[in-house]
């Protein structure tokens, strides 16, 4: 019966053996040639790559659509906010009312000053088309070639697109 027990106890073993033998041979065949590897570390790091410019191309384009619809609805308002600015001008008895109106017209300059609308410059300043509308030309001497000396209608951009262009008269 010792001999029985001492028979088992050596299969054991052996079969222990053969199995760490078929474990090693397994792991050889399941690792990836140096080749291989560097194929497939390669082609994720192009995807990675790929994926990282499609989130900054998509946050691009966001913002552009935001700014593009922002534009779209300041550009349907700025006759109200010309008519707003007429009626500050205008003179009138009744002072709280003239009050009043400037309050509404300093808010909606507030507003658009918050969502990064800017008035463009042009009083004083060189005509530039990308910027300005020309409707009179003006000889003056007194005044430099190209020079701005009186604007009709403002203007307003957003970053650096324009919105609406400024409508001035021109110098020489």
């Amino acid at each position: 019966m010792a001999e029985k027990e001492e028979n088992q106890e050596v299969e054991k073993k052996e079969s222990k053996k053969e199995e760490k033998v078929e474990a090693k041979e397994n792991k050889t065949k399941e690792m990836v040639p140096k080749e291989d590897y560097d194929a497939l570390d390669d082609h994720f790091k192009r995807i990675l790559a790929e994926f990282e410019n499609f989130k900054k191309r998509s946050k691009k384009e966001r913002e552009s659509l935001y700014n593009s619809i922002l534009s779209d609805v300041v550009e349907s308002i700025l006759p109200i906010l010309d008519n707003l600015e007429n009626a500050a001008k205008v003179e009138t008895k009744d002072e709280s009312y003239k009050q009043g109106i400037e309050l509404v017209l300093k808010q909606f300059n507030d507003v658009l000053k918050s969502k990064g609308i800017e008035e463009i410059e042009a009083m004083g300043e060189t005509f530039d088309p990308e910027l300005h509308e020309a409707v009179r030309s003006v000889q003056d001497e007194t005044k430099g070639e190209k020079e701005i000396v009186e604007v009709y209608r403002k203007g307003y951009k957003i970053g650096s697109k324009v919105i609406r262009h400024s409508m001035v008269a021109v110098a020489n």
